[in-house]
């Protein structure tokens, strides 16, 4: 059995590094599409999962032009216009206060009212009330056609600074952001990585796959 996965705002794969796993619990064959725009991510991002599809392209275009091709659906919109970080730091060091990017909602909307499949939009929690209710789970909000768990095993990473930080993230995500040579700021690039235990309860909700607690072993009802 294929079963179509469309990862959107891909980065290099946080949301996606236990996915497989979860495909070979379920019992099937998974295609994943990853679209990214920044080009050195989406190298990095092909590299590390070679048997994807990836495509360098608007991820919001792509969404409105694709979306009824796909089993399943995941989004993960730019955050920093939304997050109270930001907003924090309005006044500090000259920043200036920005409108909040709209693509976020624009998404949840016209998944909502046009998908047939299986989705879920990731993005922090704002600064101000969201303007479409969400399910909040740890320090992330999910907007999804299906029920998350109240636990979905996203680990904590201890707060560092400096140099101690950027390794601590790199083991956190089991990646050495190293490699990345574009123009983001790869410290910035691994705060923003979806803990990959996270992605990996979604995507087994999403398939119906049951973890037992106490045996090693997976069902799908």
């Amino acid at each position: 059995m294929r079963y179509r996965v469309l990862n959107l705002y891909a980065c290099l794969g946080g949301n996606r590094y236990k996915w497989d796993d979860v495909a070979k619990d379920a019992g099937i064959q998974i295609e994943v599409t990853a679209v990214e725009l920044d080009r050195e991510a989406a190298r990095l991002y092909q590299e590390r999962f070679p048997n994807d599809i990836v495509i360098v392209a608007d991820a919001h275009q792509y969404l409105l032009d694709h979306y009824k091709e796909f089993d399943f659906i995941w989004s993960s919109p730019p955050c920093p216009t939304h997050s109270r970080a930001r907003f924090w730091s309005f006044g500090a060091n000259g920043k200036i206060p920005t409108y909040p990017d709209m693509t976020l909602y624009q998404e949840i909307i016209f998944l909502e009212h046009h998908c047939k499949c299986k989705y879920v939009v990731e993005n922090v929690i704002p600064y101000y009330e969201p303007l479409i209710p969400a399910q909040k789970r740890g320090r992330h909000l999910y907007w999804a056609n299906f029920k998350l768990p109240s636990d979905l095993g996203d680990r904590r990473l201890a707060i560092i600074s400096g140099k101690k930080e950027f390794k601590g993230l790199c083991d956190f995500h089991d990646y050495d952001f190293s490699k990345y040579c574009g123009s983001q700021n790869k410290t910035k690039i691994a705060r923003n990585l979806v803990d990959y235990e996270a992605g990996r309860t979604i995507f087994e909700t999403a398939l119906g796959v049951i973890r037992k607690k106490d045996v090693r072993q997976t069902e799908l009802f």
